[in-house]
This record gives structure tokens, C-alpha cells and sequence, in this order.
């Protein structure tokens, strides 16, 4: 049952080309967003799209497949965990964050 703690897949389409960052020559992130939709008809038969956006990030040599595969619009599967961060802005106010840690992915 550990396999299924904080663990997320997605399947969807990139939302834009990965911003990719060197760090120490050879440390690479990777940060883009994901888009995924559901299809589904309200009560008056009315067929409804709804679009949720996903926060991506990901190192090491995932990061380096990221980085060759994955453009605007690319169709990909995820595999991975929910990162949450917190910090304070320049106005002291509290801000809150919520990424999807990519273990895995798959370019279709």
C-alpha cells in the first residue's frame, strides 16, 4: 500500500515549452504547466468541458527528457507526487503553492 501514498497521474497536454535551469553544470529543473479536461453533461443535457490546470516540476534526468520531448501542446502522461510550499511575499502576505513532482512521463 505504500505505492499508493502521494502518488498522482495525470494525462494530458503541456500548456507551454519547459522553462529549463542549470544548476551546478549538471543539476537541471524543469517547470511547465499541464492542462487536463473532463467531458461531462449537465442536468439539462448540455455538454460542459472543464479545463484544470497543473503546476509541473521536475529535476535530474527527468528534467533532460523533459527538456528534449515536451513542447506546447505535446500530449503527455505523468507519474509523480503533490509538492506543497509556502512563502511570504514582498508585502508580507502569505502565499501557498501546489506542484506535481514528476517522477515519470510519457510523450505521446
Amino acid at each position: 500500500m505504500t505505492t499508493l501514498r502521494n502518488n498522482v497521474q495525470l494525462i494530458g497536454r503541456a500548456g507551454r515549452t519547459p522553462e529549463i535551469k542549470t544548476f551546478d553544470k549538471d543539476r537541471k529543473l524543469a517547470r511547465f504547466s499541464m492542462a487536463t479536461n473532463e467531458v461531462y453533461y449537465n442536468q439539462k443535457g448540455e455538454r460542459v468541458e472543464d479545463t484544470q490546470w497543473h503546476n509541473l516540476v521536475a529535476w535530474g534526468k527527468t528534467a533532460d527528457i523533459i527538456e528534449k520531448l515536451i513542447t506546447k501542446g505535446k500530449e503527455i502522461a505523468v507519474s509523480g507526487k503533490l509538492v506543497n510550499s509556502s512563502w511570504d511575499d514582498k508585502d508580507g502576505n502569505k502565499r501557498y503553492a501546489t506542484e506535481v513532482s514528476v517522477k515519470e512521463i510519457k510523450a505521446f
